[in-house]
């Protein structure tokens, strides 16, 4: 959440990480607080700094991972002559365009806020400029994947990132709660509703379920890369869940390049 910090200190602290560990650091830059207003406030570093100087924020970032020119009086360091790879994060079409001008790969948060999903990417592919770094555009999502032996296990475990989703639309966030067998008594219509909207790209059942699930999203969207997330609250089913999820190729005759 980059309005959050100085691009400085920003290109220093993933610097040290793409030191420490060379070829297996991104970097991706979102341009909301990502958190409510009074933390946002205890995080800036100065009133000036919002998400309306993102782009400038952006720019000067990726200076400082430029090598350092003689005589430059502020260097990154670690960072100056560093590759990595930055993304650019977004729910809507500001990012999308931004990362199209500057020749940047983009990610989409379809996994809380899928409205302009397709809207995006079009206008991202569309009003791409080639970078040296980036010749062709580069997009990825991040959708919800609760997958479970049985279609009816999955949706009980879904209903942790249900309820969770309800309580931020409350106000009141807080730990994953545990799964639950009936939603309706904890929440009511309208909320249920709301959470259905934002959560609507979730894939959530059995594997076949969620293979055909996956396949759907990609052939509509085209996304290069898929990133998935699983608000499961057993830790044992959550990760049984990612290696559904992550079978081999010989396993998922639907993908033959998964």
């Amino acid at each position: 959440m980059l309005p959050n910090h100085a691009p400085l200190v920003i290109a220093e602290q993933f610097g040290t990480l793409a030191s420490l560990f060379p070829g297996r650091i991104d970097l991706g830059l979102g341009r909301a607080p990502g958190t409510d207003p009074l933390t946002a406030r205890a995080l800036r570093r100065g009133s000036a700094n919002t998400a309306d100087t993102f782009p400038q924020d952006v720019l000067e970032l990726q200076a400082f991972f430029r090598p350092a020119a003689v005589g430059q009086a502020v260097q990154a360091v670690p960072g100056a002559g560093l590759d990595v790879p930055i993304w650019l994060l977004g729910s809507s079409l500001f990012s999308a365009q931004l990362a199209a001008a500057l020749g940047l790969p983009f990610a989409f948060a379809s996994h809380f806020a899928p409205d302009q999903l397709e809207e995006a990417l079009d206008l991202y592919r569309r009003d791409y400029k080639p970078s040296t770094a980036w010749p062709k555009p580069y997009a990825m999502a991040a959708i919800a994947v609760i997958a479970a032996p049985t279609d009816d296990e999955a949706a009980w475990l879904f209903t942790s990132q249900q309820q969770s989703f309800i309580n931020l639309r409350r106000g009141r966030p807080g730990p994953l709660p545990p799964p639950v067998k009936n939603l309706d008594e904890l929440s009511s219509e309208i909320e249920r509703a709301v959470a259905q909207h934002a959560l609507r790209e979730a894939v959530v059942g059995s594997p076949a379920t969620v293979r055909r699930g996956i396949a759907a999203f990609l052939e509509r969207t085209r996304v290069d890369e898929l990133m998935v997330t699983g608000a499961i609250f057993d830790h044992a089913a959550r990760r049984h869940s990612l290696d559904l999820v992550a079978e081999p190729p010989g396993r998922f005759p639907d993908f033959p390049e998964w």
